[in-house]
């Protein structure tokens, strides 16, 4: 097997060049204009912003951090400008049923201008029609037909009378009103007199008096019909006096608004209640209102029937409206029904409804948040309702949990045509995907933000210009060719990879305020390399407190990591640790012990419940991979105990594979393996390395704790060939690796690790089968078959001796019982 030989200084990161930049400085070169390492999701947002279908809604996906929101909302808001205005929406009163108000659509600022039209008019009548009614005009034609009202009424009494006192009656007044009285000398008579009368006389003027009854009821009806008469021939007036102030000012706003049918409709219902309530307009007596001796206020009366709540407003919407909606409850994005409190009473109206983002953003396109509408209650079915209904209603959603009906508005509904586009974690839209059919039929597009780009010439000068971008929207101190360099290459390790750039650009974005704040403190005029590089230390130390902590338990032995030295079954492994905030690697001893017995590799974590099912198969892969080199002639026959030592948390991964092995050949071989090399790597049954995550993280940990406990220039990682594109590590390691102090082992098979470790060849079989003496194969094998032997032997049955020498031995310990 060929030696590995450790990675050159170059080969453990990728610089970028500065003098491939054409500038001196940032502020030299133009903002970018448009979105960088994208392809995929741009092509997919506008296929969804272009298919006019309702059930063509965009959900983003994609990582935190990677610029999906501002991203499609600049997208959009670029598309919307060249599409039309949608109509202005407004909500009138429902002259037929009060409880439903209407809904009318304008051209936009239409609404606005109606609304105003008719906030005008309703100052006009109530100042115009008051004045009308106090005209001499008016109150002489009023008094015209008051008097001959009261002449008519006069002389039909009058005949009345006359004929009373023809036949020898009176009218007299009572309390309930006139009444005829038998009368003497013109004067009533009282009852003494009347039944003093003789039986024929008061026969006859008791028949008399049933008559003249007759003929008073009849005057009265005709007195009553007559004040009827005048009601109406009053009420004619007023309406024919009204309608030369309103007719002008109504037919006004018909003739304005004739290609509208709801408006007309509207203006001709109001003209009619106007006419039908014109006692709300008349000039009001101050007449004190009490209530258990306190004066109240006399309600005055009402004119929001007339008025035109406009709830969609357009006026100065340019294109389509663009609405990104930040707080998505149900209320903020369906509108809501308000309440005022009067005297204890809750009450509302048609001018106390609001609309919400749905309808700003009918004809245009909303966007919000996936966890949000979620998490909102009623909100994500609201949602879909709509999509499917093409309608939005506003309503009391609390309504159908009340102990208790109350009489509510049940506005009309509006009908919604909008694009909807939902931003969100992928989990989120895999979960609604594979859970929810309707999902699948409303969002048919999905646009995946990827969170890396290539590594090519052209992206790295558009990242140049996206930090010029930044500088000028932030107002930073632009950054020189080194300073941009810098920050491309932390583009490419924040990717994890030499031949890719993060598309995570807000982290850039971060990183990019943080320089330029240093290189302010600092004095500079432009941000250059060494800021940028401060600007990462300061963040590591800022956030760094647990990593310090656990390399200060190592360093004093609190946490035992060896760095010198060789121990049999004992090896170095590393683990990545995050927080959240801040990655960092946190090498771990792991030592395998090996017994006879037949228990087979127990996995130690796996038994007390602190190993993941990825650890589980890695241990299952790890003693196939022994069975199949060591077991194909006599079975596998042993007890192993593999742990991570001073382990109090659950571990999960099979980055530790490789380590795991290397312990066991260890103790199986009883060759020591070097302390001062850890090892992290995953491998499959054929014994091949296979790559793992975090490699920076596990070499540059690893590092800083041989720096804290001093190094030897004997001391470094073994990791996955296949990881070395991965490599983008901190300056200090790339100078102890280029000054020897430090080495980095690229391995593509599990035995090239275990010869650096032992120092001793691994060994493959010859022709005959045999592993060559001295290997840590044929140690390994040597040892099995010792154990498997040994256990054979143990488990044997002892073998019986002759009956005669039982005999004998019998006689001789009686004998010796009897002395």
């Amino acid at each position: 097997m060929p030696k590995v030989n450790p990675l050159p200084a170059e080969e453990l990161s990728w610089r970028c060049d500065p003098r491939s930049f054409p500038f001196k400085t940032t502020g030299e070169i133009p903002s970018l204009q448009e979105i960088i390492g994208q392809e995929r999701a741009m092509r997919a947002i506008d296929f969804g912003l272009g298919v006019a279908n309702h059930n063509y809604n965009i959900f983003v996906l994609g990582e935190s951090g990677t610029g999906k929101s501002s991203t499609i909302k600049d997208i959009i808001e670029a598309k919307a400008k060249n599409e039309p205005v949608p109509d202005d929406w407004c909500y009138v009163f429902n002259f037929s049923d009060p409880d439903s108000p209407m809904a009318i659509n304008l051209p936009p600022g239409s609404g606005f201008l109606l609304a105003g039209d008719m906030d005008e008019r309703i100052e006009a009548l109530r100042r115009d029609i008051p004045k009308v009614f106090e005209s001499k005009d008016y109150e002489k034609h009023r008094d015209e037909i008051l008097e001959g009202q009261q002449e008519r009424t006069r002389a039909i009494f009058f005949r009345l009378e006359q004929k009373a006192l023809e036949r020898g009656f009176i009218l007299k007044k009572t309390v309930s009103g006139l009444s005829v009285v038998p009368a003497r000398n013109n004067k009533a008579m009282s009852p003494e007199e009347f039944n003093s009368l003789p039986g024929e006389k008061k026969a006859a003027v008791e028949q008399e008096l049933v008559i003249m009854q007759d003929k008073l009821s009849d005057a009265i009806r005709e007195a009553r019909v007559i004040e009827k008469e005048t009601k109406e021939r009053i009420n004619a007036l007023d309406r024919e006096v009204v309608q030369y102030v309103v007719n002008p000012l109504i037919n006004e706003l018909l003739d304005k608004y004739k290609a509208f049918k709801g408006v007309v409709e509207f203006l001709y219902k109001v003209k009619e209640n106007i006419l039908e309530n014109i006692d709300d307009f008349r000039p009001k007596e101050e007449v004190p209102l009490t209530l258990g001796g306190i004066r109240l206020q006399r309600p005055e009366p009402t004119f929001e029937r007339y008025r035109v709540n406009l709830i969609v407003n357009n006026r100065d919407t340019e294109g389509a409206p663009v609405v990104f909606e930040t707080n998505p409850t149900y209320y903020n994005l369906f509108g809501r029904i308000e309440y005022r409190v009067q005297f204890g009473v809750a009450m509302t109206d048609f001018m106390m409804i609001k609309g919400g983002s749905v309808h700003r953003a009918n004809g245009g396109y909303l966007i919000v948040n996936a966890f949000d509408i979620l998490r909102n209650i009623f909100v994500y079915d609201s949602i879909k309702r709509t999509l499917k209904n093409g309608e939005v209603r506003i309503e009391d959603v609390w309504e159908q949990y009340r102990l208790i009906s109350t009489t509510m508005l049940k506005p009309a509904p509006i009908p919604v045509n909008i694009k909807l586009v939902v931003i969100g974690e992928p989990f989120i839209y895999y979960l609604l995907y594979n859970l929810d059919t309707e999902y699948r039929k409303l969002f048919k597009v999905k646009a995946d933000f990827d969170n890396v780009m290539a590594r090519d010439d052209s992206n790295i000068q558009k990242y140049a210009h996206f930090i010029a971008a930044r500088c000028r929207e932030e107002g930073l101190l632009p950054f020189d060719p080194a300073g941009v360099g810098k920050i491309i290459e932390s583009g490419a390790r924040m990717a994890g990879d030499k031949e890719k750039l993060t598309t995570r650009f807000n982290d850039i974005k971060n990183l990019i305020i943080e320089a330029s704040y240093w290189a302010g403190v600092e004095g500079a005029n432009t941000v250059s390399a060494s800021h940028v590089e401060r600007a990462q230390k300061e963040r590591i130390y800022r956030n760094s407190k647990i990593e310090d902590k656990l390399r200060e338990y190592i360093k004093n032995d609190t946490i035992m990591v060896a760095t010198v030295g060789s121990v049999v079954g004992q090896v170095n492994g590393i683990a990545v640790l995050d927080p959240g905030d801040y990655a960092f690697g946190k090498p771990s001893r792991i030592t395998a012990r090996t017994f006879m017995g037949d228990a087979g590799v127990v996995n130690i974590e796996r038994e007390v419940k602190l190993s993941g099912r990825i650890h589980n198969k890695a241990l299952m892969i790890l003693t196939n991979f022994l069975g199949e080199r060591f077991a194909q002639n006599y079975p596998l026959t042993l007890s192993a105990s593999i742990t991570f030592e001073q382990l109090y948390e659950e571990i999960e991964g099979d980055s530790a594979t490789c380590t795991e092995v290397y312990a066991l050949l260890s103790s199986l071989s009883a060759l020591p393996l070097d302390q001062g090399i850890a090892v992290t790597g995953s491998m499959n049954q054929r014994g091949e390395v296979q790559p793992i995550g975090g490699v920076n993280e596990k070499i540059e940990g690893f590092f800083e704790v041989c720096m804290a406990k001093g190094l030897t220039g004997k001391q470094g990682v073994i990791i996955p060939k296949r990881n070395v594109r991965n490599l983008m590590l901190k300056k200090e390691v790339i100078e102890a690796v280029r000054e020897g102090r430090f080495s980095v082992y690229p391995i593509e098979m599990v035995d090239e690790g275990m010869e650096i470790l032992a120092g001793t060849p691994v060994g493959e079989r010859d022709s005959n089968g045999k592993f060559p003496e001295g290997t840590v194969n044929h140690l390994v094998e040597k040892k099995l078959l010792r154990l498997a032997k040994g256990l054979k032997e143990f488990g044997r049955a002892p073998e019986k001796k002759p009956k005669a020498e039982e005999e004998k031995k019998d006689k001789a310990e009686d004998a010796k019982k009897d002395f």
